[in-house]
């Protein structure tokens, strides 16, 4: 912990080694998150670099009374994912007057081993991807999935939906095996 420590003083002075040492301290971590939300691998390092450039510029604020250090870097991060994806806004957005299947049925993530979840969620478009990790995996309210990727909440209930459907088929058949 005090290893950690200095590393941040150093960089809150600019100090590059320092701020090499925490990158690459946290990249495995970061990586996974960044993986996420994107299947490319281009876009994955685009967000963890622009995430990592706003810890360091703003590095100063953080406040260790508040909460961890790499919790604060991965919120930052993840709102770096976030800031990425409301950025390539879909042209067209899916409304909805009926009730979608709320979020009581099937849970997707349920019985299967991580691998294959993470296999599976390569295979979503990104924006559904990026909508079911919120939920499932960042515990996010339909509300605040809509307000942090500024779509409405009957977009948001279609990607959960289209994501529990389309993960249930793959998983279905990964477990068929």
């Amino acid at each position: 912990m005090e290893q950690l420590q200095e590393t941040i003083e150093g960089c809150k002075r600019n100090d590059r080694k320092s701020q090499k040492d925490l990158y690459y301290q946290f990249y495995p971590a970061l990586f996974n998150l960044c993986k996420k939300f994107f299947a490319d691998d281009h876009d994955i390092q685009t967000a963890l670099n622009n995430g990592m450039m706003k810890v360091f510029k703003n590095i100063s604020q953080f406040d260790s009374s508040k909460g961890s250090f790499f919790n604060w870097t991965y919120t930052v991060v993840r709102n770096s994912c976030l800031t990425i994806l409301r950025d390539r806004k879909p042209d067209t957005t899916v409304e909805f007057t009926e009730n979608l299947v709320e979020e009581t049925l099937y849970d997707p993530f349920g019985s299967s081993g991580w691998t294959d979840i993470f296999i599976s969620l390569d295979k979503l478009p990104p924006v559904t991807r990026a909508v079911c990790c919120l939920f499932y995996l960042e515990d996010f309210s339909i509300k605040e999935i809509e307000q942090e990727m500024g779509i409405k909440s009957g977009t948001v209930k279609w990607h959960l939906n289209e994501s529990r459907k389309r993960l249930k088929d793959v998983l279905a058949k990964n477990n068929d095996r």
